[in-house]
């Protein structure tokens, strides 16, 4: 294991930490900083060869990528330094233009570089007034990529039904960690969503902007609410969408909290299928459906289930559940039961193919095609927040669990990758700011429960609070299309008025 020396919070808070300026730095600290802030951004083709579809298909729709150079260590930024990819859809009502707005689309782990152009069409009438910027954040996308050479895209796992199967899970777990911290480029230690927050202020000042209008989902309501904490002075129009309680983001809490949401969104899903038993065979009532889920986990352990090029054990099974939980519409439904249905088949027996969906989360899974996205994602959540180091305390809240998750449970209390890895360099982010936000949330959100965006609502004292009632959606603006929403974001994105509201 690489060891990490902790940096003194105090130094950090004085490199950085001064509400988005560069004046309350030390006069060495504001020299090595000023360069960052002060940087030319040269824009170009996003492409980078015949075979990149995602900067072809960028290019196509006018939006142009830049790099931008920012410390890899904010409490030395005299040393190494390292490269972000931005890109840019410029405003075209520069007549009416409001300034830039930074997008990320959440993760942690994933790039944010191709939000632009759906946002434009999203933002309705009020797109065409902002400058729409897309971030890879550090470790993730184009911006000095983290890959810990993983044979997996993510660690999520299910505990199984016993405890010879939990210590599989730990071994696993011990060795993806085990990978990352081999990983070469010194990168590692400096993942963080602090990092990622000031590192967009140097964005914000490359750009020469005085201040910054953001949307984030997920995960990038954290970073929102952190980068509002570091630079309250700096955020103009902030979105935060499907919000993340910053008092348990992590991967230990986050997630153990969300099981009973996931438990009440599978049996609504059983419910929905047991109507539609005619098309998926499952059961024709919710307790029989439920019953052939157990019995495909049952199965899995005994003999993993073949599924086309692939096999699915009782660690997987749950995962590609509550890879299908969370979006309550018919057709995210159906998909999740014809992807069970295939389940149900081979764990009977039968040779099975599997649909479209069921096959690139197996992919996903099984192979190393995603390594880069499941590093990334370890060495932001194990970067931020230290977790229980002992196996034992899982296995306990597994075991409790299983009263009345027992299918989620297992899964979402499970140990993870930063039970073995270094302590990080920084304490968790204590958000406690009147920054003017707008937090959107569904009440049935399975991924950030709707009580931690109501939590976030306190902490942000400036903030208000726009819920999606009766709705099981996750990024609710981008995903769901319900006009309500979508039309309350879109005017706080045009006046910079806050109101809360439900809608339904």
């Amino acid at each position: 294991m690489i060891k990490f020396r902790p940096v003194p919070t105090t130094v950090l808070a004085v490199v950085l930490a001064a509400a988005g300026s560069l004046a309350a730095t030390s006069g060495a600290s504001r020299t090595a900083l000023s360069r960052y802030y002060h940087q030319t951004v040269a824009w170009h083709q996003c492409a980078q060869g015949p075979g990149d579809d995602l900067g072809t298909g960028l290019d196509k729709a006018g939006v142009r990528c830049a790099e931008v150079r920012v410390p890899l260590d904010y409490a030395r930024p005299g040393g190494r330094s390292i490269t972000l990819t931005i890109s840019r859809l410029k405003a075209t009502d520069t007549a009416h233009r409001i300034g830039a707005m930074l997008l990320n689309g959440g993760g942690p782990g994933g790039g944010s570089i191709d939000l632009p152009p759906d946002f434009r069409t999203l933002m309705k009438d009020v797109g065409p007034r902002y400058d729409l910027i897309g971030m890879d954040p550090r470790s993730s996308g184009r911006s000095t990529p983290v890959d810990c050479g993983w044979p997996t895209g993510t660690f999520i796992r299910s505990a199984g039904l016993d405890r010879t199967g939990f210590d599989k899970v730990v071994a696993l777990e011990r060795d993806l960690a085990t990978r990352c911290a081999r990983t070469r480029h010194g990168l590692l230690p400096y993942v963080s969503t602090r990092n990622t927050a000031r590192d967009m202020d140097v964005v914000r000042g490359a750009l020469g902007e005085r201040r910054l209008s953001y949307w984030g989902g997920s995960y990038g309501t954290y970073l929102g609410a952190v980068y509002t904490q570091l630079f309250p002075r700096a955020a103009d129009r902030v979105v935060l969408d499907s919000a993340v309680d910053p008092r348990t983001y992590g991967a230990e809490d986050m997630l153990a909290n969300a099981a009973p949401a996931n438990e009440t969104a599978l049996r609504d899903w059983a419910a929905w299928t047991a109507r539609r038993d005619a098309d998926y065979h499952l059961g024709a009532t919710r307790r029989a459906v439920l019953a052939t889920v157990d019995g495909i986990v049952r199965t899995a352990a005994k003999r993993p289930l073949r599924v086309g090029a692939r096999t699915v054990d009782e660690h997987v099974v749950p995962f590609v559940l509550f890879n299908g939980l969370d979006d309550d519409r018919d057709e995210a439904a159906g998909s999740l039961a014809a992807d069970v249905s295939v389940l149900a088949r081979a764990a009977g027996g039968a040779e099975v193919t599997p649909t479209p969906a069921l096959r690139d989360t197996l992919d996903f899974v099984a192979t190393a095609a995603s390594s880069a996205v499941g590093g990334s994602q370890a060495a932001v959540l194990c970067g931020d927040r230290a977790v229980d180091r002992d196996p034992e305390v899982y296995w306990r809240r597994i075991e409790r669990s299983r009263v009345h998750e027992p299918v989620m449970g297992p899964l979402l209390n499970d140990i993870s990758p930063c039970a073995f890895w270094p302590v990080p360099r920084e304490r968790p982010t204590t958000v406690h700011n009147d920054v003017p936000a707008l937090i959107v949330a569904s009440t049935g959100d399975t991924r950030t429960i709707y009580p931690g965006a109501r939590a976030l609502n306190r902490m942000m004292t400036g903030s208000r609070l726009l819920t999606l009632s009766g709705a099981r959606i996750h990024a609710v603006y981008p995903r769901y299309d319900n006009a309500c929403v979508n039309d309350a974001v879109n005017a706080y994105l045009r006046t910079g008025a806050l109101r809360a509201a439900v809608c339904h």
